[in-house]
């Protein structure tokens, strides 16, 4: 624009820290078959982004696991927000569970393309058919594209375990490595109309991960154990667990990262709720301890996906100067500090620490690259309270001196 010879121009600055809008986290893909869904609303192998409140939409899922699925998220989000942001992608039925499965597991390998067809990117994929293996010695295969297609759109996945015992769940758990799937080894018995039927668990965890999101300002940090699951009639089987009982089956089961769903029971000091069905479970398939707590995983994704909105705010819009670093730099370091103080976080580098001179040579700075160390901790689930209880001698004391104060007071 060629400026004016008398008259005013405006410009901003672009060296300033600059802030951004987290995403949202609960967004959830639905995989499954559906016999007698619309066909012009729900064609095959075509992603559908919907409204779970949206009557007509949910209607029109039809009957069996890809409308059961649905039901079971929306039966989670009892509070206002009483609908999920959910795109459903319907595949071909299948005349066997094997063929349903591969079904789905093609569709699964669609994952980094989904967003773009939707505009909107999945966290959370309810992916059908994961409890089902050809045989005991064999990875189920939504499970094993989950492993190599979650980590693309930075999502998680509940998914089902065998059900019909624990040593079952625990050999299908011990086929899975990822921080990004959380094994749950029993299914929901619901009322499907006047039937008690089994359905699969995997969608009612995906709907309270977006009734805890959603308490927690739309934030994905907290974690979801011991929390009530809603639209249960019952389990597909009664595991037992206690609180104080390490040995119990439910708590082998939670040793191995298979997550479980207990019943509540009145007057029982090792139940976990006094009644109701309550979902526990912290932990992913990941091996080893760092990144096993899978609301850590969730938090520290929002964190990156805030970190990839502050930067492209900066690339290629400037060069490379000490006023421009210190824009981006501070732009991170005030975002992480906002999350500190709430407590989504433990900590973070120092902003004067992020930027080392090991990590920026002439030569990488010359050609337009600049490094950052960041260090997150995200904050830890509170499992286990270990009460050491001993005797108070202290007390004794003050009643020898409450019983002399009260006789000098007589006197």
């Amino acid at each position: 624009m060629t400026a004016p010879d008398f008259g005013m121009q405006f410009s901003r600055s672009l060296t300033e820290a600059v802030s951004v809008l987290g995403a949202d986290f609960s967004k959830m893909l639905v995989i499954e078959t559906s016999s007698d869904a619309s066909d012009a609303t729900y064609p095959i192998d075509t992603p559908v982004r919907i409204s779970t409140s949206d009557p007509d939409a949910v209607k029109a899922l039809g009957s069996g696991l890809l409308a059961d699925a649905v039901r079971g998220i929306n039966d989670q989000l009892t509070g206002i927000n009483a609908g999920a942001d959910v795109t459903v992608f319907r595949v071909k039925e299948g005349a066997t569970v094997s063929a349903a499965a591969a079904a789905i597991a093609e569709a699964v390998g669609q994952l980094a393309y989904i967003p773009s067809a939707v505009n909107a990117t999945p966290r959370i994929v309810v992916a059908g058919r994961t409890a089902w293996r050809p045989d005991l010695d064999t990875v189920n295969p939504v499970v094993s594209a989950l492993q190599i297609n979650l980590p693309k759109i930075m999502a998680i996945a509940p998914v089902d375990v065998d059900d019909t015992s624990s040593a079952k769940a625990v050999d299908a758990r011990e086929t899975m490595s990822s921080e990004r799937i959380m094994p749950i080894g029993v299914a929901a018995k619901v009322y499907e109309g006047d039937n008690l039927v089994i359905r699969p668990m995997a969608s009612r965890v995906a709907g309270l991960f977006a009734r805890i999101d959603n308490a927690n300002s739309g934030k994905p940090f907290n974690p979801i154990a011991n929390q009530p699951l809603y639209g249960l009639a019952g389990l597909s089987r009664n595991i037992p667990f206690s609180l104080l009982d390490g040995s119990t089956e439910g708590q082998q089961m939670l040793a191995a990262n298979v997550s479980i769903v207990a019943t509540g029971e009145t007057g029982v000091d090792g139940s976990i709720a006094d009644g109701g069905f309550v979902f526990i479970g912290t932990d992913n398939a990941m091996t080893g301890g760092l990144w096993e707590q899978i609301h850590q995983v969730r938090g520290m994704d929002y964190l990156i996906v805030k970190i990839i909105k502050i930067t492209r705010e900066f690339l290629g819009k400037n060069k490379i100067s000490a006023d421009i670093a210190e824009a981006w730099i501070n732009s991170i370091a005030y975002m992480l500090r906002d999350h500190k103080a709430v407590n989504d976080i433990l900590g973070y580098t120092p902003k004067n620490q992020m930027f080392k001179a090991s990590q920026n040579s002439a030569g990488d700075i010359r050609l337009g690259t600049l490094k950052l160390d960041i260090g997150i901790e995200p904050a830890p689930v509170f499992k286990r309270a270990d009460h050491n209880i001993r005797r108070y001698a202290t007390a004794v004391d003050g009643l020898v001196a409450d019983i002399i104060a009260r006789l000098d007071q007589a006197a």
